[in-house]
């Protein structure tokens, strides 16, 4: 595995920021970590740059603790972050020159085929580019030594949809051996390239799955009862963010089988007039279950 937590927690104080999260990134695949703003993203993503220390549990990155990483493997890590610091004083090319001794991999042709494509003026200041421009600054210096893993949090955040699909279509473009690791709450902006997610909610990973199965057993489903029914004591563990009214049912089904789905309605409910499942965007599938986790914590 490229990365792999086990049981990681993180306490600021007597605040728990992270909770028994454990989840496994597989190597050549596109990981995204979603979750509300506060959920945890970026603590996770300090800690795994060695720049937080987990108050307990097993963090490692290529096979490695990450709090042994060294140089080493810094050098086959790119980082990009919708709050990256660049020296604001220097202009894009002398910046680039300066990191290029740090990297005994760094591919010059690359660097130059992606400040042309990012129309990137060398000679600009950084301080004097937009958002979007010193994000693609950012990338360049993380992609042109080829990295064996791509660390991104939050980096759409901010972005006109424009500049975000370049950003986007550039790092496909590049992913060839390639791990991807991506923190984002802009979930329909990911879901188009992601491989696997994670869903973490005020510190703890509800689930994490790839995005094959996320399509294949997640739906939203209407009911039609034959007669108006009171709601049971409890539903089904698998259906999940329930609403009732009168005949009228919906929920989210998170183990959907077709075959099956009248005959566990009818278990519950007896008969049924119709029964529709649609699929579900990220948004929605992520909205779901935080919702169903508030609902158990109450």
């Amino acid at each position: 595995m490229m990365i792999e937590a086990r049981n990681v927690e993180k306490r600021f104080g007597s605040y728990e920021a992270l909770s028994g999260l454990s989840f496994s990134v597989a190597e050549g695949s596109v990981y995204a970590l979603i979750g509300a703003n506060g959920a945890g993203k970026t603590t996770t993503i300090k800690m795994m740059m060695n720049i937080l220390a987990p108050t307990r549990g097993d963090l490692t990155l290529m096979g490695t603790p990450s709090r042994e990483l060294t140089s080493y493997h810094f050098s086959q890590i790119g980082y990009v972050s919708e709050s990256q610091v660049l020296p604001a004083q220097m202009a894009v090319g002398a910046y680039l020159d300066y990191l290029r001794p740090f990297y005994p991999n760094w591919d010059e042709a690359l660097e130059r085929a992606m400040l042309e494509r990012f129309k990137l003026p060398v000679e600009r200041k950084i301080r004097a580019l937009s958002h979007g421009m010193r994000i693609k600054v950012a990338l360049v210096a993380a992609l042109a030594f080829k990295p064996k893993l791509l660390v991104l949090d939050e980096p759409f955040s901010g972005l006109d949809p424009l500049v975000r699909d370049d950003l986007v279509e550039s790092v496909l473009s590049h992913a060839e051996d390639l791990t991807i690791f991506i923190s984002s709450h802009e979930l329909n902006e990911i879901e188009s390239f992601v491989s696997d997610v994670g869903f973490l909610d005020q510190g703890r990973l509800l689930f994490e799955n790839s995005i094959e199965v996320l399509n294949a057993r997640i739906r939203l489903i209407r009911v039609t009862l034959q007669s108006t029914a009171r709601p049971p004591d409890t539903f089904p563990k698998a259906w999940i963010d329930p609403c009732m009214s009168g005949n009228a049912l919906s929920f989210v089904h998170t183990e959907f089988a077709e075959d099956r789905l009248t005959s566990e309605i009818a278990a519950v409910f007896g008969d049924v007039k119709f029964v529709q499942a649609e699929p579900l965007d990220l948004r929605s599938i992520f909205t779901a279950f935080a919702r169903a986790e508030q609902i158990r914590g109450r």
